[in-house]
């Protein structure tokens, strides 16, 4: 029980250092924003709100400037089925891409889901 409510008051410092210190977004013209949210349409970040990896994703994807859809898989949500069910485990943050051949992909792991949008939409 302690440990839960440490554990939240941690992760609510953790998410007001992020938004105090967020970075500016990167800068597109229209049409190439217009490209990015074409490709990122079929993207959604499962995650939890205060987990330290998950805000350290979502703060790249704000600097990154890329309109993902966020879902909280926190117990109790919808959301936490659903991801379950298409990745096969309850594990944040993780990208779930269905590609247009069909194919769902579930990948796992902040660095590894920052360094594929860094690589495809960095600067």
């Amino acid at each position: 029980m302690v440990l839960k409510i440490l554990r939240n008051a941690l992760g609510m410092v953790i998410v007001a250092g992020d938004h105090l210190t967020r970075f500016s977004r990167i800068k597109r013209d229209t049409q190439e924003q217009n490209k990015v949210a074409e490709e990122t349409r079929n993207m959604t970040l499962y995650h939890f709100f205060a987990c330290p990896f998950c805000v350290k994703t979502r703060r790249a994807i704000h600097k990154l400037n890329l309109p993902i859809s966020k879902k909280n898989a926190a117990k109790g949500s919808e959301f936490r089925q659903e991801l379950a069910q298409g990745g096969g485990k309850i594990q944040v943050p993780c990208l779930h891409i269905k590609h247009a051949n069909g194919n769902d992909e579930w990948l796992y792991d902040s660095n590894a889901i920052i360094d594929m949008l860094q690589q495809k939409f960095g600067a």
